[in-house]
């Protein structure tokens, strides 16, 4: 039986549709980036970060994107978790761990009657809700952008996931996703929303 999920999206630019090591996506909707080559959607289970492959192809092909890749400050990623609180509260979601990084985020969610993919959409959404709010949003200064105008998207469309069927699987990915900012060079990261594997208040809610 299915116990929760190791989750991961990218900020917009963070990882492209056609990347030589694979991605998420089955197709590619930027004539700009198509050139670089067609979707390389993959059922790996597995990080394909350190897969061998063209590197300045995969970095050329980042320069024609629209715009900016997103990289979160810490201050973005703060408002970004207050998001993710907000959205705790409001569906009662248990999240087991959480890593913000610059350009994407790692999540362990429990078991939840919605979908991982519709989580996912959700989470992004009050997480932007949140950034607009605190005047964060990275294409928020954006000084070519008409008055009035809509924000592009600071999240990729879709999610990489994977489902955990064991006590095993669930702590190995919580244990994954906390370290995950240390090999990045950042600080280890405690979110308040976060509720420990096996705690009292993760059964109630549950």
């Amino acid at each position: 039986m299915v116990l929760g999920s190791h989750v991961i999206f990218g900020a917009y630019g963070f990882w492209l549709p056609n990347d030589p090591r694979g991605s998420w996506s089955a197709f590619v909707g930027a004539w700009e980036l198509f050139r670089y080559g067609r979707a390389t959607k993959t059922d790996e289970t597995c990080s394909l970060a350190g897969r061998p492959h063209d590197r300045a192809r995969r970095l050329a092909a980042k320069e024609a994107l629209k715009y900016p890749p997103v990289q979160f400050t810490g201050i973005q990623a703060r408002a970004i978790g207050r998001g993710f609180a907000d959205y705790v509260q409001r569906s009662g979601l248990i999240i087991h761990a959480c890593a913000i990084l610059p350009d994407h985020v790692h999540l362990v969610l429990a078991r939840h009657r919605l979908d991982v993919e519709k989580l996912v959409i959700q989470l992004k959404g009050q997480a932007t809700e949140h950034l607009l709010a605190e005047n964060l949003h990275p294409f928020s200064r954006d000084a070519q952008r008409s008055a009035g105008a809509r924000l592009p998207k600071c999240f990729a469309r879709g999610e990489w996931k994977v489902f955990l069927d064991s006590d095993d699987d669930i702590c190995r990915a919580i244990r994954y996703v906390e370290e995950n900012p240390l090999k990045e060079g950042l600080r280890l990261q405690r979110w308040p929303f976060v509720v420990a594997y096996g705690s009292r208040s993760a059964s109630r809610r549950g």
